[in-house]
């Protein structure tokens, strides 16, 4: 939809056309600086490939290894945090109890987990990754990472900071909206 659509005001394409299955994020953007305003759209549409693609490089990655994304990037969950209780992980995934119970024991039947005697606690049991099994998928990501340090290249170490420091940004907004959806 274009600037001048949506300045006759609201209700008038949904009268021709019905709802929009697509959010019309020109409404949402400030006009008062056109430049801002368009680049704001324009990152906005950046922003959903990007997302996109990762969605998609997750699913490759998954599939290559008979997983699904959700059991994917739960495994990078116990990579960064070490071994993790399923109250832990269902915190950080936002997955209910019942459906983490469902996740660990699909990736324990793969092999790629197993449950632990908590260390201090032992009505409780960790998740923790199975190393060795683990080592193939994360050769995956080694290949990556060599592209993305090879494509940071054009960009300065300030820029990089900034680049970081708007990922965080956008990803404790997008905690709080996936927090709000499943609530």
């Amino acid at each position: 939809m274009s600037r001048s659509e949506t300045e006759q005001g609201p209700g008038r394409e949904e009268e021709a056309t019905g709802p929009s299955p697509v959010p019309n994020l020109e409404a949402v953007v400030p006009w008062d600086d056109k430049r801002r305003a368009e680049t704001l759209l324009r990152l906005f549409t950046v922003g959903r490939e990007h997302s996109g693609m990762t969605v998609m490089f997750h699913s490759a990655v998954a599939a290559k290894q008979g997983l699904n994304t959700t059991e994917e990037k739960a495994l990078d969950l116990l990579e960064r945090y070490g071994p993790l209780t399923a109250k832990d992980l269902s915190e950080r995934t936002g997955l209910a109890p019942a459906s983490v119970t469902g996740l660990v024991d699909r990736l324990e039947g793969k092999g790629f987990v197993r449950r632990v005697k908590h260390p201090t606690d032992k009505r409780r049991v960790l998740v923790e990754l199975n190393r060795e099994k683990i080592a193939h998928l994360f050769a995956f990501f080694e290949e990556w990472a060599r592209e993305i340090t090879k494509a940071c290249e054009e960009f300065s170490t300030d820029e990089l900071d900034i680049a970081i420091r708007f990922l965080q940004t956008m990803t404790e907004q997008q905690r709080k909206a996936a927090a709000r959806l499943t609530d």
